[in-house]
């Protein structure tokens, strides 16, 4: 019975002597000097190293919020789309439902301007 996990074993062996074969290479010939562009404000909208105290904009966080949400949902499609033959028009019916309360949320969102940079 143990045989049967053995593929898994060597599977999980492989992608690990990968991964680190990579972070060593990274380490080995990256170059860790730090400019003014890489401790650059990066995608959240405040200096990295500042006082931990100040006041930040709080829509970067919501619209991350928003697309972990989203995406989320989206990643039940997949396992949908694989049993749909299995699940038949009950299941076509109820990721219908769900597709649809997925579109009016987004619409509602993007009615409310959540989705808005400015």
């Amino acid at each position: 019975m143990l045989q049967q996990y053995l593929p898994i074993l060597v599977f999980m062996a492989v992608a690990t002597a990968i991964g680190l074969v990579l972070l060593g290479l990274g380490f080995l010939l990256g170059r860790g000097n730090k400019d003014d562009e890489k401790l650059s404000p990066y995608e959240c909208g405040f200096e990295p190293f500042e006082d931990s105290r100040m006041k930040f904009d709080v829509r970067y966080y919501l619209v991350a919020i928003l697309f972990i949400i989203f995406d989320l949902e989206i990643a039940f499609l997949f396992p949908w789309a694989v049993s749909l033959d299995a699940i038949g028009g009950f299941g076509l019916v109820a990721m219908a439902i769900f597709l649809t309360v997925l579109v009016v949320g987004f619409i509602y969102e993007w009615k409310k301007g959540a989705l808005e940079w400015d």
